[in-house]
């Protein structure tokens, strides 16, 4: 009988609990929650710190460059991107420091990790190389002057305005509001159409019967009329009686001198002008402008 009492399973289980118990007596808990507690604080001070210094930081930024404008008004475009690259560069220089604030105050030994970690170390190599093509690529565009915050610009396949020029992408808001990121050592090829005078270029598709004299004095008279009204037009338009499209129409084609970033405004509100005028005075035009308009 005492065989099977010492052999019970209750008495089996009583013993884990035994030593779990004890082993559990062996951590000083009130100790481990006061660290935990003081490790949790300090992180939050530390995380709040970090936040008030960054909103300081931003708004000095700000300041400094709108003071600097306000004196050199003639200066927007750059002074809009050097304070967006400032900005950029202080919000990584403060995530670094918060991030190693962080780990220190955990405990984590980042030197000795990042030494002993080799496939980690790899990495953080691999990553760093192409940051630094990043940042040696944007410092080449800027210091060129290739592109400038709010200048139109198509970079490779991307088109739209620049919108930010950071330490490691540019900003590019497409004319639907798509805001495209282009790492900077992508970068190959930039269209700037902000710099150089630019052309509304406009093609009226016409086909064997257009009276392309009817046509043209047409297109005169609505330039005479409309011309003055456009401030963004800086010169006398140039008519081309016809040119050849790719799916083997004939046009005549109309090149309207503009400032930067109107050349779209004018094409389309000249292209409505010329095709109600020619519609008005009885042009043959190709049967699609009618299918359109009606």
């Amino acid at each position: 009988m005492n065989f099977l009492t010492a052999s019970h399973p209750i008495n089996q289980i009583t013993k884990s609990s035994s030593f779990i118990t004890k082993f559990l007596n062996n951590f000083h808990w009130d100790q481990i929650l006061a660290n935990l507690a003081s490790k949790i604080i300090t992180l939050i001070l530390v995380s709040f710190l970090f936040y008030i210094i960054g909103r300081i930081g931003n708004f000095f930024i700000s300041r400094s460059y709108g003071n600097y404008l306000k004196k050199h008004p003639e200066t927007e475009k750059r002074s809009n991107t050097l304070s967006s690259l400032t900005h950029n560069i202080f919000q990584y220089g403060l995530g670094f420091f918060w991030i190693y604030s962080l780990l220190s105050i955990i405990g984590i030994p980042i030197g000795t990790l990042i030494a002993g970690a080799g496939i980690f170390s790899i990495a953080i190599g691999l990553g760093a190389q192409t940051f630094v093509s990043d940042i040696v690529s944007g410092f080449f565009i800027l210091f060129e002057r290739q592109i400038d915050v709010g200048e139109f610009v198509t970079i490779d396949n991307v088109t739209g305005t620049v919108t930010g020029v950071g330490l490691r992408t540019t900003k590019v808001t497409s004319p639907d509001g798509t805001l495209n990121f282009v790492p900077n050592h992508y970068i190959t090829t930039i269209a700037n159409m902000s710099r150089n005078q630019m052309k509304a270029i406009i093609k009226i598709r016409i086909d064997p019967k257009t009276q392309i004299d009817k046509a043209i004095a047409t297109i005169k008279e609505v330039d005479e009329e409309k011309m003055h009204n456009y401030p963004e037009i800086i010169g006398e338009p140039d008519i081309w009686r016809s040119v050849n499209l790719p799916d083997a129409y004939a046009a005549i084609q109309i090149n309207i001198p503009t400032k930067n970033g109107a050349q779209w405004m004018i094409q389309h509100e000249f292209l409505a002008f010329y095709l109600e005028a020619m519609r008005k005075n009885d042009v043959n035009l190709p049967s699609i402008y009618y299918k359109f308009n009606n």
